[in-house]
């Protein structure tokens, strides 16, 4: 690692391998040179079951302005979603707002 900056969490989640879709309990998250991706450095996420090893592993590397706006996107579905689920209200994202207003 060039940074050794990582964070782990526990998830519970299912991921889509190669051949199937997996159980994950774990995400590793770190920030170094990737593997694959055409970048010099990137945010990895590797999601995993720690119980199977590395064949139970999905893999992501994003750039650092990709990552920043899937955060932006995913507290927005969230937000979105929750705010849908717990009160009933019709569900509308900044976009349809934007189209309709």
């Amino acid at each position: 690692m060039c940074t050794w900056i990582s964070e782990k969490t526990a998830v519970t989640a299912h991921g889509k391998g190669t051949d199937e879709w997996i159980n994950l309990t774990t995400a590793n998250v770190y920030y170094d040179h990737p593997a694959s991706a055409p970048l010099d450095h990137a945010l990895i996420i590797d999601f995993l079951d720690e119980a199977k090893g590395p064949n139970a592993r999905v893999a992501v590397e994003l750039s650092a302005d990709s990552a920043r706006a899937l955060i932006r996107a995913i507290e927005a579905t969230l937000a979105a979603g929750e705010l849908h689920c717990h009160d009933q209200a019709p569900l509308q994202t900044a976009q349809a707002v934007a189209l309709s207003g």
